[in-house]
């Protein structure tokens, strides 16, 4: 409680670290907007930002043969950077307007009392206007792709608007937060070959069973207070079996994922990068104390390394074709 108030006495939020560039680089009269879009933590569009990359990854590496030119089995720098800036944008928009829409429920929870707009730091004028700021800046990034990928990007919106009134009408908020955060898994698909396939929605649903796992350990930390304020989460409603929720969550991610290489004909190495994520969300579940709020946050940011082995697998996976013929 006493570093809570130290915090919230420096400008800062409860729930955000301390130390970050976020408060050595601004000015104090920006604090609140990156409070907003919660660029002091990152974990948010990694997690964004990671079926994007993925996606992308698949798709060069899609149907890749021996002694195919190693750039070309490589996704675009260009896209990865323009996923990136795009996850930056969208991630801040999306919390901005999570924000908005959750003013009243954040006011109760301790956690998150001391947002910018339950504090009274920052108007909702001004957040909205924030938030158009962000959502410019990622439909400018969205333009950049061809004309399919930009009117998929365009639908995410619906998926993305509903998702803050989930918990509460329904135990599964987390399962409309999946369909928002892995809409990515559908974008870097779409950007290279201009229409989606069977392996990319493979992809897709394993990712809405990836972000439906890590989120519910991610919602552990509130369960209390949600209970209070009445609001809903796979946290609640899986409670004591959450571990063995978990392990069909995110076992079915794996083997949907496993589809979706099998199906693009992507390099078998690739798979390694599977095996070890499974490790990681194995590790993850055997671990996993769900009254303990620091280890509940620090597991669902290791999600982030989730991310990185899937990805380096492809990339690993396209580049040993690429060397076949040497080797």
């Amino acid at each position: 409680m006493v570093e809570v108030q130290s915090k919230a006495a420096q400008g800062r939020v409860a729930d955000a670290p301390s130390g970050h560039w976020v408060y050595r680089a601004l000015p104090r009269l920006l604090w609140p907007y990156a409070q907003l879009a919660r660029w002091d933590r990152p974990i948010g569009w990694w997690l964004l930002l990671w079926p994007c990359w993925w996606s992308a990854a698949l798709a060069a590496a899609a149907g890749a043969r021996p002694g195919d030119p190693w750039p070309t089995l490589l996704p675009s720098p260009f896209h990865l950077l323009l996923f990136m800036i795009g996850a930056v944008a969208m991630r801040g928009a999306g919390c901005t307007y999570n924000d908005l829409v959750d003013v009243g429920i954040d006011a109760e929870v301790e956690r998150t009392r001391s947002r910018p707009l339950p504090s009274g730091k920052v108007s909702r004028r001004e957040a909205w206007t924030f938030l158009l700021l962000q959502a410019f800046a990622g439909l400018a990034v969205l333009t950049q792709f061809n004309g399919f990928a930009i009117v998929l990007g365009i639908a995410s919106i619906t998926v993305v608007s509903i998702y803050p009134f989930m918990k509460r009408i329904t135990n599964w908020p987390q399962f409309v937060l999946g369909l928002a955060f892995s809409w990515g898994a559908l974008m870097g698909w779409a950007a290279a070959f201009g229409r989606l396939d069977w392996p990319v929605i493979a992809l897709y649903a394993g990712s809405v069973l990836w972000v439906i796992g890590y989120d519910t350990i991610y919602a552990h930390q509130d369960k209390e207070d949600d209970a209070i304020a009445g609001v809903r989460s796979t946290a609640l409603l899986f409670g004591k079996r959450t571990k063995h929720w978990l392990a069909g969550l995110y076992g079915g991610a794996l083997i949907l994922f496993a589809v979706a290489f099998a199906a693009a004909e992507v390099p078998l190495p690739a798979m390694a990068g599977l095996v070890a994520a499974g490790v990681h969300m194995a590790r993850q579940i055997a671990t996993l104390d769900i009254d303990d709020a620091d280890q509940c946050l620090r597991l669902f940011k290791s999600n982030s390394v989730v991310g990185w082995l899937i990805f380096i697998g492809l990339l690993a996976g396209s580049l040993w074709m690429a060397l076949a013929p040497f080797v």
